[in-house]
């Protein structure tokens, strides 16, 4: 049934948990795939610009927060990819699973109250709203 998953990851216990998630989701693991995406906003952009020395060390210290994740996936004899994506998390993620062609996106929660989410509406309710392929939220 799913064969190309799109994963968010931000590398927070809630992404782990979706990442075991979108493994189980597999219908054949050997030759399904994740795609890993991690999404650089830019008030992050500049703290890593700023406390860096260099785009090595950018990518490195961006990789390390997924690298548990990465590390799940390649135990787990999974075929997987890593990009990074630069913008708004919730529309980034929107915008790369609408222009290629996943069966599901596996997004974590981060367990907002029903206040929080209206108010400042989480990423994962955006992309719930707006992907065009099937999105599973795992809390």
């Amino acid at each position: 049934m799913f064969q190309n998953i799109l994963l968010a990851a931000d590398g927070s216990a809630h992404s782990l948990r979706a990442a075991n998630n979108a493994i189980h989701l597999l219908t054949n693991k050997e030759t399904g795939s994740i795609k890993v995406v991690y999404v650089v906003d830019g008030s992050t952009s500049k703290s890593d610009v700023l406390h860096n020395k260099d785009s090595k060390d950018i990518a490195e210290k961006r990789r390390e927060k997924v690298k548990d994740i990465l590390s799940l996936l390649e135990t787990s004899n999974i075929n997987h990819d890593y990009i990074i994506l630069h913008g708004d998390p919730g529309e980034t993620i929107v915008d790369y699973a609408n222009n290629n062609s996943f069966d599901c996106l596996v997004i974590g929660s981060r367990g907002l109250n029903r206040l929080q989410s209206m108010v400042l509406g989480g990423v994962s309710h955006k992309v719930a709203k707006r992907a065009k392929c099937p999105v599973m939220i795992i809390k």
